[in-house]
């Protein structure tokens, strides 16, 4: 099958799962291994799209902290961040 210029001959997993060709993946901007989402259209048809995080930023803060780190300063972060935004770093 033919769509769009790309080759489609997804393969069904024992799992239930379907296996893109690389350049679907490339197109939908999705690593191997990682989620898609499927909506049914009438006719037999889907359309497929990269799945989107559903967590939140606020989720996310603090969530890389080493709790037994050391706790900096904002002025400690601002200069070594000014030099790896200046390229001197």
């Amino acid at each position: 099958m033919n769509r769009g210029g790309a080759d489609v001959h997804p393969h069904r997993h024992c799992q239930g799962e379907v296996i893109l060709k690389k350049e679907l993946l490339r197109h939908l901007n999705v690593a191997p291994g990682e989620k898609v989402e499927a909506d049914a259209l009438p006719g037999g048809r889907i359309v497929v799209r990269a799945a989107r995080p559903t967590g939140s930023i606020d989720a996310f803060s603090g969530s890389l902290a080493d709790p037994n780190g050391p706790k900096l300063t904002i002025a400690q972060i601002k200069e070594p961040a000014e030099e790896g935004w200046a390229g001197i770093r």
